[in-house]
């Protein structure tokens, strides 16, 4: 019995001495990345709260009256920057600017208008956009997309293997001793006080540091995000590829009219919306609007699609009538921002961002403390 014992407990310990080889090197490979990620994560979380006290053109007068209609919108755009694109419109709640996304010289530009009288108030170069050069520098570190998007993804996967060997070295000998494992000596001397802190912590990220790296990894990699789908409708016969309907393409390009009885049609058929989008996908594909429940919030979304020349409903896809799979993957974003629960949402996020950015650094400190006995 003794030798079976001894025998399991030298298992036990060699697993953890692979575990912790494995953790060490893996974080010296990918903590830098990792640090970036969560510092751009915690700064781009509030991005539209910051946003709106800073810039003034993210606002607009409310006014009694109807928004105007999305084809005015597009041909005075047109108009005032003939090189310009423009083939959506986002129309928010009633102080806010609708919204024209446009490339305009290769470059892309975020056009704000006065929704009801369809004036140009800003146009925004988003090359030089303060919160999407951290968007960038989260998401491809600044490189090519190609590249920083791999350097990023594989940094995540390591990171979601860290969290599994960080277990592994966490966990006690002895579970009636686990008590020890979640206290943080204070008064011991740094190295003590530094390794508390990076086991601690990382302990009681584990979870939501698992939620913001796989919803992070769905923007990445496109298997990741059909997977959502798969897991949701686990239980049901949806496929992927009939999650969008699919419409017979024609020739006919998008008549003025088509284009404004879409945007009509959708403010009957969700009026209690706090955002909605008229997308002109292009010749001979239907129109396609949207509907959201809350101003800059982009989940719980209803989905119309509409005939381009006549303007006559073609499809509906309403939040409620959606496969858990399909809305798994429209709210990934509220997931990984923390937007889906709101402010409180966004709050725990940037403080799990900021703690997770600690761990690469007390990690350091670790190994640098070892080192140096």
């Amino acid at each position: 019995m003794r030798k079976t014992f001894k025998s399991k407990k030298r298992q036990k310990n060699k697993w953890k001495s692979y575990a912790g080889i494995l953790h060490l090197w893996l974080g010296l490979l990918s903590g830098i990345v990792v640090f970036i990620m969560a510092i751009t994560g915690c700064i781009y979380v509030f991005q539209d709260e910051i946003k709106d006290v800073i810039y003034e053109w993210r606002h607009v007068e409310a006014l009694n009256k109807p928004f105007i209609a999305p084809s005015i919108i597009f041909d005075n755009v047109k108009k005032s920057l003939p090189d310009s694109d423009a083939s959506m419109v986002v129309y928010q709640n009633s102080n806010r600017p609708a919204t024209v996304s446009a490339m305009i010289n290769e470059i892309p530009y975020d056009i704000y208008i006065n929704p009801y009288n369809a004036e140009i108030t800003h146009v925004q170069n988003l090359d030089t956009d303060f919160f999407l050069i951290v968007e960038n520098l989260h998401r491809f570190l600044l490189l090519p997309e190609p590249i920083g998007k791999q350097v990023t993804g594989v940094s995540t996967i390591i990171f979601l293997v860290m969290l599994v060997t960080g277990l592994i070295l966490w966990w006690p000998k002895k579970l009636k001793n686990a008590s020890k494992n979640f206290k943080i000596k204070w008064n011991a001397k740094w190295r003590r006080k530094n390794y508390d802190l990076h086991r601690v912590i990382g302990f009681y990220l584990i979870f939501p540091a698992l939620i913001i790296a796989i919803t992070g990894l769905s923007f990445t990699y496109e298997w990741v995000h059909d997977s959502f789908f798969t897991l949701g409708n686990i239980n049901n016969n949806e496929k992927l590829e009939k999650a969008v309907p699919t419409f017979e393409k024609t020739n006919k390009k998008s008549t003025a009219k088509a284009i404004d009885l879409a945007f009509t049609k959708t403010q009957r058929l969700a009026p209690a919306s706090g955002m909605y989008f008229v997308w002109e996908q292009g010749i001979g594909m239907p129109i396609i609007t949207g509907a959201y429940p809350e101003s800059l919030e982009f989940d719980h979304q209803s989905n119309f699609y509409f005939d381009n020349t006549s303007g006559v409903l073609l499809s509906s896809k309403y939040y409620n009538d959606k496969s858990l799979g399909l809305k798994l993957q429209e709210m990934n974003y509220g997931l990984h921002t923390g937007q889906f629960f709101n402010l409180p949402g966004k709050i725990l996020v940037f403080f799990f961002s900021l703690f997770i950015a600690s761990l690469p650094i007390t990690g350091v400190l670790v190994w640098y403390g070892r080192s140096k006995k």
